[in-house]
């Protein structure tokens, strides 16, 4: 009898044992289905993340998109409204006479009617505002400075006639938008300018002291531009002998690589993706025959202008 009861206890107490095994195991498979779905979830997001970081680095547009929709992103959004365009006189205070050779100010400049030609080569506001979005990313140039600058080189083209994405393009081989760029061989700014050997061309903005700045720099380096075209015959001739290589075989492809960011900007300003991060193609460059109406010092002048900067030859 005595032996009923204490049966009846131990099998109470297997019950409860059988039990709690029975929970401890219901819990432990439940904490394990839980970290696999974690697991699988974090794997998902991990991959999800690869993705939108490789779509971002490809295609800069979907990357203003992604940070435009971050709520901690600080910038508001960018207006469809087309941008004004800054007077190229609000670049610096000086030099003043920014557009003396011609009698041009920079308010008449930008609010004279143009040409079918110029508007045909200037574009519209929207096309120069994708243009220098693109540069300021590309050479990590604060959006204002790269706007004042981009500005500059399209009002400075109207003035002279020069397409003001080529005039882009040698700024950004020559020196990267850097305004204070110097070479040891003494080329100066933007488009790396030989001030000792064109100072006359810096006589009407200021003197040589002006070099460095910004809106007689692209001035000075885009006539000297244009006259090397206009004299080579071929906007090639023209840049082989910018960058003092006009008795050299070949321009140790810096002409292959002004066109090649040339016709980067062209697209840029069509609308279409051009990554941030793509490189120059530089082909093998085509011997340029000297023009037969090039003089002697001329030629030695333009030989030392670049010679020995270095920039021009760094790769992008």
């Amino acid at each position: 009898m005595l032996n009923q009861p204490i049966e009846a206890s131990l099998n109470t107490a297997r019950h409860t044992v059988d039990q709690s095994a029975q929970w401890t195991q219901s819990v432990r498979s439940r904490i394990g289905r839980f970290f696999t779905a974690a697991h699988r979830a974090v794997t998902l997001l991990g991959i999800a993340a690869l993705f939108v970081l490789g779509m971002m680095f490809f295609n800069p547009d979907f990357a203003d998109k992604i940070i435009a929709m971050s709520p901690f992103s600080a910038e508001e959004p960018v207006e469809q409204a087309e941008p004004v365009v800054p007077p190229l006189a609000s670049l610096m205070d000086t030099p003043a006479a920014s557009f003396a050779t011609t009698g041009a100010t920079a308010s008449s400049v930008a609010a004279g009617p143009m040409t079918a030609e110029e508007r045909q080569m200037i574009g519209n506001p929207r096309q120069q505002k994708l243009v220098t979005n693109w540069l300021a990313k590309r050479y990590r140039v604060a959006g204002d400075a790269t706007d004042m600058l981009v500005s500059a080189a399209y009002l400075t083209a109207r003035e002279i006639k020069l397409d003001p994405l080529l005039i882009l393009a040698v700024m950004a081989i020559e020196s990267r938008f850097n305004p204070f760029a110097e070479s040891p061989m003494g080329a100066q700014g933007l488009m790396q300018v030989m001030s000792k050997i064109h100072h006359d061309k810096f006589q009407e903005l200021g003197g040589v002291k002006a070099a460095l700045n910004p809106v007689a720099n692209i001035k000075v380096g885009s006539l000297i531009l244009k006259e090397y075209v206009t004299r080579g015959g071929s906007v090639e001739a023209g840049l082989k002998t910018y960058v003092g290589a006009a008795e050299m075989e070949n321009d140790g492809g810096y002409g292959a690589k002004v066109l090649s960011e040339y016709h980067n900007l062209k697209e840029v300003a069509t609308g279409k993706n051009v990554s941030i991060f793509t490189t120059a193609i530089v082909r093998r460059p085509t011997v340029v025959a000297q023009p037969k109406n090039v003089s002697e010092g001329e030629v030695a002048s333009a030989d030392k202008k670049q010679a020995g900067t270095g920039e021009q030859f760094a790769a992008l």
